[in-house]
């Protein structure tokens, strides 16, 4: 697994600084971001925590994603992303959702992943293509969301001041 802890510390620091609120909602990674984050320094204090949404009902149920999205997309990864923030209360949340493999799902190949983000000031995804096993894939992606947590993090720590 690539090793987001350097992210992770931080994130802890830009969080502790600027007493931010860190969310994350789950689906490809099934709690792998929620276990890299939570091992942040002090993350008691601004982890609020994480919703692992694997089935469709409670991604529409718990995090608020329209009916009949496309569970392996942008705009799916942006709303759980919104979902979750607003569920947890958050200053920053990032989601993850997409196709692990082995096999396709639909006529999305293994490796498609998407990354949702949610603040106060907007919201946004990114799309990844991640070759390799399903674990690659999945330790790819914990770390890209580390990564994108830390980003996003940064900016609304910018903005607040």
């Amino acid at each position: 697994m690539e090793n987001p802890d350097d992210d992770v510390n931080a994130l802890a620091a830009i969080a502790s600084e600027s007493s931010l609120r860190i969310a994350v909602a789950e689906s490809l990674t099934s709690g792998t971001v929620a276990s890299a984050v939570g091992a942040g320094d002090d993350a008691s204090a601004w982890f609020a925590g994480a919703v692992v949404a694997y089935q469709q009902y409670v991604k529409e149920h718990v995090l608020g994603v329209s009916a009949g999205t496309d569970p392996c997309s942008a705009s799916c990864a942006e709303q759980l992303a919104k979902g979750v923030r607003s569920l947890l209360d958050a200053d920053v949340a990032v989601a993850t959702t997409g196709v692990g493999g082995p096999e396709a799902e639909g006529e999305h190949p293994p490796g498609t992943v998407y990354l949702g983000w949610a603040t106060a000031g907007g919201s946004g995804s990114q799309f990844l293509r991640v070759h390799g096993e399903p674990s690659d894939v999945l330790d790819k992606t914990t770390s890209e969301a580390v990564r994108l947590l830390v980003e996003i993090a940064r900016a609304a720590s910018l903005q607040s001041r």
